[in-house]
């Protein structure tokens, strides 16, 4: 019998990937670190503005844990929360140029950017991205897309610059959400109520056909912290800088006639491809 992991919140999520008794939470919600946008426009805030910061271990090792909750405001950036991620890799990466590495883990449950907050929530995300690019240098930087919210946006670049990105079939990754697709370009495009197509497309197991994610676990708790403490051992080189491979993959398919995940897995390990 196995225990979700999609049905945890984003706290019970970083003890899970963290090492049994080694869960220590950074700016909680006892910090009342909240939005200070949010009251200004009838929005009720939350003490920890929706991410869990813990330090821990992870395979023995030290490790740091960013968490977004999306049940808070469909796991929404916004200047405090972003803060929040984007200064603990930071601090990461100051350990790590003085020589004690420290292990970091994105638990993505994310819209993108808070619209209450669009440019402060942007520049925030921004400066996650440059903080993953500056650390993978030192050690990977493993993300985890899980459900049921997805992770979407900004933040979907910032699961594409991992080293590692581990996504379950009930994941969904991509720039922008289904919703907001049919919005925007019609139903005819996208029906953002047609369960099937939605993850034909976006889903965590086209995502790893395509390779645009590394692993792709069941919905278990012990099984993705085991794929985490794993991916720690990852040599290959961060998507973002397989630049050909993809390209050269997105060349050879018919858009008219995209083939199946699994199709598409067995073409490419015929070309010898992971």
């Amino acid at each position: 019998m196995r225990d979700s992991f999609i049905e945890l919140r984003a706290r019970e999520r970083a003890r899970a990937i963290l090492d049994a008794d080694t869960f220590r939470e950074l700016l909680g919600p006892f910090d009342r670190m909240k939005s200070p946008w949010l009251p200004l426009q009838g929005v009720v805030t939350q003490a920890d503005d929706g991410v869990v910061v813990a330090r821990g271990r992870v395979d023995g090792k030290p490790a740091v844990v960013a968490a977004i909750e999306g049940a808070y405001q469909g796991g929404s950036i916004g200047e405090v929360s972003g803060a929040k991620i984007a200064g603990a890799l930071e601090l990461a990466l100051r350990d790590c140029e003085r020589g004690r590495p420290v292990r970091p883990v994105l638990v993505l449950e994310t819209g993108g950017v808070r619209l209450q907050e669009a440019n402060l929530g942007l520049a925030a995300i921004a400066e996650i991205h440059a903080a993953i690019v500056a650390l993978r240098r030192h050690v990977p930087v493993v993300g985890v897309v899980a459900g049921l919210v997805g992770c979407f946006g900004g933040m979907s670049l910032a699961a594409a610059l991992c080293s590692r990105l581990i996504v379950t079939r009930q994941a969904r990754l991509g720039m922008n959400g289904p919703e907001v697709i049919e919005q925007e370009a019609g139903i005819a495009e996208l029906d953002s109520m047609d369960g099937a197509e939605v993850w034909g497309l976006m889903g965590g197991e086209q995502r790893h056909a395509t390779g645009l994610a590394d692993v792709l676990v069941e919905d278990d708790v012990g099984a993705i912290a085991a794929q985490v403490r794993e991916a720690f051992n990852t040599t290959a080189p961060p998507r973002s800088e397989q630049v050909q491979v993809f390209c050269r993959r997105l060349a050879g398919i018919d858009p008219g006639h995209p083939p199946s995940p699994k199709a598409l897995r067995t073409l490419w390990a015929r070309e010898g491809e992971p």
